[in-house]
Protein backbone atom coordinates (compact mmCIF):
# COMPACT_ATOMS: atom_id res chain seq x y z
CA UNK A 1 0.00 0.00 0.00
CA UNK A 2 1.38 3.42 -0.94
CA UNK A 3 2.13 5.77 1.95
CA UNK A 4 0.34 9.12 1.81
CA UNK A 5 2.62 11.93 0.68
CA UNK A 6 2.17 13.58 4.08
CA UNK A 7 5.02 12.60 6.37
CA UNK A 8 3.97 9.49 8.28
CA UNK A 9 6.45 10.35 11.02
CA UNK A 10 4.88 13.73 11.77
CA UNK A 11 1.33 12.60 12.59
CA UNK A 12 0.50 16.31 12.37
CA UNK A 13 -3.28 15.94 12.54
CA UNK A 14 -5.41 13.26 14.17
CA UNK A 15 -9.19 12.91 14.10
CA UNK A 16 -10.86 10.77 16.76
CA UNK A 17 -14.35 9.54 15.90
CA UNK A 18 -16.66 8.37 18.69
CA UNK A 19 -20.41 7.90 18.69
CA UNK A 20 -20.57 9.24 22.24
CA UNK A 21 -22.90 11.55 24.14
CA UNK A 22 -20.70 14.26 25.67
CA UNK A 23 -20.99 14.75 28.57
CA UNK A 24 -22.88 11.82 30.05
CA UNK A 25 -22.97 9.53 33.07
CA UNK A 26 -21.24 6.77 31.10
CA UNK A 27 -17.56 5.88 31.36
CA UNK A 28 -17.31 5.95 27.55
CA UNK A 29 -17.58 9.75 27.60
CA UNK A 30 -14.76 10.14 30.11
CA UNK A 31 -12.58 7.74 28.12
CA UNK A 32 -13.13 9.52 24.82
CA UNK A 33 -12.38 13.02 26.14
CA UNK A 34 -9.34 11.96 28.16
CA UNK A 35 -7.90 10.01 25.22
CA UNK A 36 -8.25 13.11 23.03
CA UNK A 37 -6.41 15.17 25.63
CA UNK A 38 -3.57 12.65 25.80
CA UNK A 39 -3.05 12.70 22.04
CA UNK A 40 -2.99 16.50 22.10
CA UNK A 41 -0.38 16.48 24.89
CA UNK A 42 1.70 14.05 22.83
CA UNK A 43 2.15 16.77 20.23
CA UNK A 44 -0.50 15.78 17.70
CA UNK A 45 -3.14 18.32 16.70
CA UNK A 46 -6.29 16.42 17.64
CA UNK A 47 -9.93 16.88 16.72
CA UNK A 48 -12.65 14.90 18.47
CA UNK A 49 -15.77 14.25 16.37
CA UNK A 50 -18.69 12.96 18.42
CA UNK A 51 -22.46 12.60 18.09
CA UNK A 52 -24.86 15.41 18.92
CA UNK A 53 -27.16 13.21 21.02
CA UNK A 54 -30.65 14.14 22.22
CA UNK A 55 -30.84 14.86 25.08
CA UNK A 56 -27.35 15.84 26.24
CA UNK A 57 -26.72 17.08 29.80
CA UNK A 58 -25.37 20.59 30.24
CA UNK A 59 -21.87 21.20 31.53
CA UNK A 60 -21.42 23.09 34.80
CA UNK A 61 -21.12 26.83 34.32
CA UNK A 62 -17.64 27.92 33.30
CA UNK A 63 -16.42 24.45 32.33
CA UNK A 64 -15.75 22.85 28.97
CA UNK A 65 -15.52 19.10 28.39
CA UNK A 66 -11.83 18.98 29.25
CA UNK A 67 -12.24 20.91 32.50
CA UNK A 68 -15.16 18.68 33.47
CA UNK A 69 -13.25 15.45 32.85
CA UNK A 70 -10.06 16.69 34.52
CA UNK A 71 -7.90 16.79 31.40
CA UNK A 72 -4.61 18.67 31.72
CA UNK A 73 -3.93 20.60 28.54
CA UNK A 74 -1.84 23.63 27.67
CA UNK A 75 -3.65 23.49 24.35
CA UNK A 76 -6.94 21.64 24.10
CA UNK A 77 -8.15 19.40 21.28
CA UNK A 78 -10.84 20.71 18.99
CA UNK A 79 -14.29 19.22 19.62
CA UNK A 80 -17.15 19.00 17.14
CA UNK A 81 -20.60 17.56 17.72
CA UNK A 82 -21.95 16.09 14.48
CA UNK A 83 -25.67 15.78 13.76
CA UNK A 84 -27.37 12.39 13.70
CA UNK A 85 -30.91 10.99 13.71
CA UNK A 86 -31.59 10.39 17.36
CA UNK A 87 -34.94 9.42 18.87
CA UNK A 88 -33.69 6.48 20.93
CA UNK A 89 -34.59 7.91 24.32
CA UNK A 90 -38.17 8.63 23.24
CA UNK A 91 -38.78 4.90 22.90
CA UNK A 92 -39.27 2.26 25.62
CA UNK A 93 -36.15 0.17 26.12
CA UNK A 94 -37.61 -2.89 24.39
CA UNK A 95 -38.19 -0.88 21.20
CA UNK A 96 -34.80 0.84 21.01
CA UNK A 97 -32.95 -1.58 18.71
CA UNK A 98 -34.03 -0.04 15.40
CA UNK A 99 -33.64 3.62 16.43
CA UNK A 100 -30.22 2.79 17.90
CA UNK A 101 -29.05 1.33 14.59
CA UNK A 102 -30.43 4.36 12.73
CA UNK A 103 -28.60 6.69 15.10
CA UNK A 104 -25.32 4.79 14.65
CA UNK A 105 -25.55 4.75 10.87
CA UNK A 106 -26.57 8.38 10.54
CA UNK A 107 -23.64 9.46 12.74
CA UNK A 108 -21.23 7.23 10.81
CA UNK A 109 -22.40 8.74 7.52
CA UNK A 110 -21.99 12.28 8.82
CA UNK A 111 -18.56 11.57 10.31
CA UNK A 112 -17.28 10.03 7.07
CA UNK A 113 -18.58 13.03 5.07
CA UNK A 114 -16.91 15.46 7.47
CA UNK A 115 -13.55 13.68 7.29
CA UNK A 116 -13.62 13.50 3.48
CA UNK A 117 -14.58 17.16 3.13
CA UNK A 118 -12.58 18.84 5.92
CA UNK A 119 -9.81 16.49 7.08
CA UNK A 120 -8.74 14.60 3.95
CA UNK A 121 -5.08 14.22 5.02
CA UNK A 122 -5.59 13.55 8.73
CA UNK A 123 -4.89 10.29 10.48
CA UNK A 124 -8.27 8.94 11.55
CA UNK A 125 -8.79 6.78 14.63
CA UNK A 126 -12.40 5.62 14.60
CA UNK A 127 -14.23 3.72 17.31
CA UNK A 128 -17.01 3.20 14.75
CA UNK A 129 -16.55 0.41 12.20
CA UNK A 130 -19.23 1.91 9.96
CA UNK A 131 -17.32 5.19 9.66
CA UNK A 132 -14.01 3.42 9.05
CA UNK A 133 -15.63 1.25 6.38
CA UNK A 134 -17.05 4.27 4.57
CA UNK A 135 -13.69 6.05 4.64
CA UNK A 136 -11.63 3.12 3.34
CA UNK A 137 -14.20 2.51 0.60
CA UNK A 138 -13.78 6.17 -0.37
CA UNK A 139 -10.00 5.75 -0.61
CA UNK A 140 -8.85 7.40 2.63
CA UNK A 141 -5.63 5.55 3.40
CA UNK A 142 -4.81 6.85 6.89
CA UNK A 143 -7.62 5.10 8.78
CA UNK A 144 -7.12 3.15 12.01
CA UNK A 145 -9.96 1.29 13.70
CA UNK A 146 -10.42 0.94 17.47
CA UNK A 147 -12.57 -2.02 18.54
CA UNK A 148 -14.13 -2.39 22.00
CA UNK A 149 -16.28 -5.42 21.23
CA UNK A 150 -16.95 -7.75 18.33
CA UNK A 151 -20.62 -7.51 17.24
CA UNK A 152 -22.82 -10.57 17.04
CA UNK A 153 -24.86 -9.80 13.91
CA UNK A 154 -23.70 -11.06 10.51
CA UNK A 155 -24.06 -7.68 8.77
CA UNK A 156 -22.13 -5.74 11.37
CA UNK A 157 -19.43 -8.40 11.46
CA UNK A 158 -19.08 -8.12 7.68
CA UNK A 159 -18.76 -4.34 7.95
CA UNK A 160 -16.14 -4.76 10.68
CA UNK A 161 -14.13 -7.12 8.50
CA UNK A 162 -14.31 -4.71 5.55
CA UNK A 163 -13.19 -1.82 7.74
CA UNK A 164 -10.34 -3.82 9.28
CA UNK A 165 -9.14 -5.07 5.90
CA UNK A 166 -8.84 -1.53 4.53
CA UNK A 167 -7.51 0.13 7.67
CA UNK A 168 -3.83 0.76 8.38
CA UNK A 169 -4.24 -1.09 11.66
CA UNK A 170 -6.69 -2.18 14.33
CA UNK A 171 -6.55 -1.28 18.02
CA UNK A 172 -8.14 -3.85 20.33
CA UNK A 173 -9.13 -2.67 23.79
CA UNK A 174 -8.36 -6.08 25.34
CA UNK A 175 -6.87 -9.47 24.60
CA UNK A 176 -10.37 -10.92 24.35
CA UNK A 177 -11.26 -8.47 21.58
CA UNK A 178 -8.02 -9.34 19.77
CA UNK A 179 -8.72 -13.07 19.97
CA UNK A 180 -12.23 -12.68 18.60
CA UNK A 181 -11.01 -10.41 15.80
CA UNK A 182 -8.47 -13.04 14.77
CA UNK A 183 -11.16 -15.75 14.91
CA UNK A 184 -13.31 -13.55 12.70
CA UNK A 185 -10.57 -13.35 10.10
CA UNK A 186 -8.75 -10.09 10.87
CA UNK A 187 -5.01 -10.27 10.18
CA UNK A 188 -3.32 -10.80 13.56
CA UNK A 189 -0.30 -8.74 12.46
CA UNK A 190 -2.50 -5.68 12.01
CA UNK A 191 -3.81 -5.74 15.61
CA UNK A 192 -2.35 -3.83 18.54
CA UNK A 193 -3.82 -4.38 22.03
CA UNK A 194 -4.06 -1.20 24.10
CA UNK A 195 -6.09 -1.28 27.30
CA UNK A 196 -7.79 1.73 28.82
CA UNK A 197 -5.88 4.04 31.18
CA UNK A 198 -6.19 6.98 33.56
CA UNK A 199 -5.72 10.74 33.48
CA UNK A 200 -2.62 11.31 35.60
CA UNK A 201 -3.38 14.94 36.43
CA UNK A 202 -6.56 13.96 38.27
CA UNK A 203 -4.54 11.98 40.81
CA UNK A 204 -1.94 14.60 41.70
CA UNK A 205 -2.05 16.25 45.11
CA UNK A 206 -4.73 13.97 46.53
CA UNK A 207 -5.78 14.40 50.16
CA UNK A 208 -4.76 11.91 52.82
CA UNK A 209 -7.10 9.03 53.55
CA UNK A 210 -8.46 10.83 56.60
CA UNK A 211 -8.97 14.09 54.71
CA UNK A 212 -10.71 12.31 51.86
CA UNK A 213 -13.08 10.53 54.24
CA UNK A 214 -13.88 13.78 55.99
CA UNK A 215 -14.62 15.46 52.65
CA UNK A 216 -17.01 12.65 51.72
CA UNK A 217 -18.63 12.41 55.15
CA UNK A 218 -17.33 8.89 55.78
CA UNK A 219 -16.24 7.16 58.99
CA UNK A 220 -12.68 8.14 59.86
CA UNK A 221 -11.77 4.65 61.07
CA UNK A 222 -12.39 1.12 59.86
CA UNK A 223 -11.84 -0.65 56.55
CA UNK A 224 -13.46 0.99 53.52
CA UNK A 225 -14.14 -0.84 50.24
CA UNK A 226 -15.12 1.33 47.29
CA UNK A 227 -16.77 0.67 43.94
CA UNK A 228 -16.74 3.49 41.36
CA UNK A 229 -18.40 3.22 37.98
CA UNK A 230 -21.51 2.13 36.13
CA UNK A 231 -24.27 0.01 37.63
CA UNK A 232 -25.35 -2.05 34.63
CA UNK A 233 -26.28 -5.63 35.50
CA UNK A 234 -23.08 -7.12 34.08
CA UNK A 235 -20.96 -4.94 36.35
CA UNK A 236 -22.06 -7.21 39.23
CA UNK A 237 -22.64 -4.43 41.76
CA UNK A 238 -25.73 -6.22 43.05
CA UNK A 239 -23.34 -8.95 44.24
CA UNK A 240 -21.46 -6.35 46.27
CA UNK A 241 -24.74 -5.22 47.82
CA UNK A 242 -25.50 -8.81 48.77
CA UNK A 243 -21.96 -9.37 50.07
CA UNK A 244 -22.31 -6.36 52.39
CA UNK A 245 -24.64 -8.39 54.64
CA UNK A 246 -21.77 -10.77 55.42
CA UNK A 247 -19.27 -7.96 56.07
CA UNK A 248 -20.55 -5.92 59.03
CA UNK A 249 -16.99 -4.86 59.90
CA UNK A 250 -16.34 -3.35 56.44
CA UNK A 251 -17.75 -0.05 55.23
CA UNK A 252 -18.77 -0.20 51.57
CA UNK A 253 -19.41 2.80 49.33
CA UNK A 254 -20.73 2.65 45.77
CA UNK A 255 -20.40 5.78 43.61
CA UNK A 256 -21.63 6.01 40.02
CA UNK A 257 -24.48 4.96 37.78
CA UNK A 258 -27.43 6.53 36.02
CA UNK A 259 -30.37 7.78 38.08
CA UNK A 260 -32.51 4.75 37.22
CA UNK A 261 -29.79 2.25 38.10
CA UNK A 262 -29.07 4.05 41.39
CA UNK A 263 -32.75 3.95 42.41
CA UNK A 264 -32.93 0.23 41.62
CA UNK A 265 -29.80 -0.55 43.62
CA UNK A 266 -30.87 1.52 46.62
CA UNK A 267 -34.13 -0.39 46.76
CA UNK A 268 -32.17 -3.63 46.88
CA UNK A 269 -29.74 -2.32 49.49
CA UNK A 270 -32.27 -1.33 52.14
CA UNK A 271 -31.36 -2.40 55.67
CA UNK A 272 -27.59 -2.67 55.17
CA UNK A 273 -26.13 -0.19 57.64
CA UNK A 274 -22.54 -0.65 56.42
CA UNK A 275 -23.41 0.19 52.81
CA UNK A 276 -23.73 3.64 51.24
CA UNK A 277 -24.84 4.25 47.65
CA UNK A 278 -23.90 7.76 46.61
CA UNK A 279 -25.04 7.73 42.98
CA UNK A 280 -23.41 9.55 40.09
CA UNK A 281 -20.71 12.03 41.11
CA UNK A 282 -18.74 14.56 39.06
CA UNK A 283 -15.53 13.03 37.67
CA UNK A 284 -13.44 15.30 39.92
CA UNK A 285 -14.70 13.41 42.98
CA UNK A 286 -13.79 9.89 41.84
CA UNK A 287 -10.12 10.25 42.89
CA UNK A 288 -11.32 11.43 46.31
CA UNK A 289 -13.38 8.24 46.77
CA UNK A 290 -10.35 6.15 45.84
CA UNK A 291 -8.05 8.14 48.13
CA UNK A 292 -10.46 7.43 51.00
CA UNK A 293 -10.49 3.67 50.40
CA UNK A 294 -8.53 0.69 51.67
CA UNK A 295 -9.47 -1.39 48.64
CA UNK A 296 -11.35 -1.19 45.34
CA UNK A 297 -13.88 -3.81 44.23
CA UNK A 298 -14.43 -4.95 40.61
CA UNK A 299 -17.24 -7.58 40.81
CA UNK A 300 -17.98 -8.19 37.10
CA UNK A 301 -20.29 -11.04 36.12
CA UNK A 302 -19.29 -13.87 33.77
CA UNK A 303 -21.97 -12.93 31.24
CA UNK A 304 -22.28 -11.27 28.73
CA UNK A 305 -19.11 -11.32 26.63
CA UNK A 306 -18.46 -7.61 27.17
CA UNK A 307 -17.89 -8.43 30.85
CA UNK A 308 -16.08 -11.74 30.55
CA UNK A 309 -13.91 -11.06 27.49
CA UNK A 310 -13.95 -7.49 26.22
CA UNK A 311 -14.04 -4.94 29.01
CA UNK A 312 -11.01 -2.92 30.08
CA UNK A 313 -12.43 -1.19 33.17
CA UNK A 314 -11.35 2.38 33.82
CA UNK A 315 -11.76 1.72 37.55
CA UNK A 316 -8.86 -0.74 37.50
CA UNK A 317 -6.43 1.79 36.04
CA UNK A 318 -7.64 4.51 38.37
CA UNK A 319 -6.96 2.15 41.27
CA UNK A 320 -3.42 1.75 39.90
CA UNK A 321 -3.09 5.55 39.95
CA UNK A 322 -3.88 5.65 43.67
CA UNK A 323 -2.08 2.43 44.54
CA UNK A 324 -5.14 0.56 45.75
CA UNK A 325 -5.34 -3.20 46.23
CA UNK A 326 -8.34 -4.78 44.55
CA UNK A 327 -10.80 -7.63 44.89
CA UNK A 328 -11.95 -8.55 41.39
CA UNK A 329 -13.79 -11.27 39.52
CA UNK A 330 -11.65 -14.06 38.09
CA UNK A 331 -12.53 -13.49 34.42
CA UNK A 332 -10.41 -13.47 31.24
CA UNK A 333 -11.01 -9.73 30.77
CA UNK A 334 -9.65 -8.95 34.24
CA UNK A 335 -6.87 -11.57 34.18
CA UNK A 336 -5.71 -9.71 31.06
CA UNK A 337 -4.84 -6.80 33.39
CA UNK A 338 -4.56 -8.20 36.93
CA UNK A 339 -2.58 -11.07 38.43
CA UNK A 340 -3.96 -12.98 41.42
CA UNK A 341 -2.24 -12.01 44.66
CA UNK A 342 -0.04 -9.49 42.83
CA UNK A 343 -2.32 -6.47 42.32
CA UNK A 344 -5.60 -8.10 43.30
CA UNK A 345 -7.38 -11.01 44.89
CA UNK A 346 -9.31 -12.70 42.08
CA UNK A 347 -12.50 -14.44 43.22
CA UNK A 348 -15.10 -16.61 41.54
CA UNK A 349 -17.60 -14.45 39.62
CA UNK A 350 -21.37 -14.46 40.07
CA UNK A 351 -21.15 -15.45 43.74
CA UNK A 352 -21.67 -12.95 46.57
CA UNK A 353 -20.20 -15.41 49.08
CA UNK A 354 -16.89 -15.66 47.24
CA UNK A 355 -16.83 -11.89 46.81
CA UNK A 356 -17.45 -11.36 50.54
CA UNK A 357 -14.71 -13.87 51.41
CA UNK A 358 -12.20 -12.02 49.22
CA UNK A 359 -13.08 -8.66 50.77
CA UNK A 360 -12.94 -10.16 54.26
CA UNK A 361 -9.53 -11.69 53.62
CA UNK A 362 -8.09 -8.42 52.35
CA UNK A 363 -9.72 -6.43 55.14
CA UNK A 364 -8.11 -8.67 57.76
CA UNK A 365 -4.59 -8.76 56.35
CA UNK A 366 -2.77 -5.40 56.46
CA UNK A 367 0.46 -6.89 55.07
CA UNK A 368 -1.37 -8.32 52.05
CA UNK A 369 -3.09 -4.98 51.41
CA UNK A 370 0.27 -3.22 51.46
CA UNK A 371 1.83 -5.80 49.15
CA UNK A 372 -0.97 -5.51 46.58
CA UNK A 373 -1.04 -1.71 46.89
CA UNK A 374 2.67 -1.47 46.14
CA UNK A 375 2.35 -3.67 43.05
CA UNK A 376 -0.69 -1.68 41.93
CA UNK A 377 1.16 1.62 42.21
CA UNK A 378 4.06 0.24 40.15
CA UNK A 379 1.67 -0.36 37.26
CA UNK A 380 0.59 3.29 37.10
CA UNK A 381 3.42 4.72 34.99
CA UNK A 382 2.74 2.42 32.04
CA UNK A 383 -1.05 2.63 32.20
CA UNK A 384 -1.68 6.38 32.01
CA UNK A 385 -3.42 7.82 28.96
CA UNK A 386 -0.18 9.65 28.14
CA UNK A 387 1.86 6.44 28.01
CA UNK A 388 -0.88 4.81 25.94
CA UNK A 389 -1.04 7.71 23.48
CA UNK A 390 2.73 7.62 22.94
CA UNK A 391 2.61 3.87 22.22
CA UNK A 392 -0.29 4.24 19.81
CA UNK A 393 1.33 7.10 17.90
CA UNK A 394 4.58 5.13 17.57
CA UNK A 395 2.62 2.13 16.28
CA UNK A 396 0.69 4.28 13.79
CA UNK A 397 3.91 5.82 12.47
CA UNK A 398 5.48 2.39 12.10
CA UNK A 399 2.42 1.07 10.23
CA UNK A 400 2.47 4.04 7.86
CA UNK A 401 6.24 4.06 7.37
CA UNK A 402 6.28 0.39 6.33
CA UNK A 403 3.25 0.80 4.08
CA UNK A 404 1.18 -1.75 5.97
Amino acid sequence: MKVDSASASEADELCLIANARLPSQRAQSLQVVQVAGAFQRAGTQTTLLHARRVPTPSLPAGQDLFDYYGVRAQSKPAVRALPCIDWIDRMPTRFQFVPARIQELSFAHQAAKTIAREYPRAIVLSREAETARSLVRAGHNRVFLEVHRVPGGATRRRWLLEAAAGARGVLAISGGVRDDLVDLGVDAESIQVEHDGFEAGRFEGLPTKGQAREQLGLESTGILAVYTGGLMDWKGVDLLVEAASALPQVHIVIAGGTDGDVARLRQRAQGRANLRIDGFKPPELVPIYLAAADMAVVPNRSQPAISAKYTSPLKVFEAFAVGLPMVASNLPSLRDILTHEVEALLVEPDDAGHLAAGIERLAGDCDLRQKLAWASKLRAADTSWDARAERILAWMREREATGR
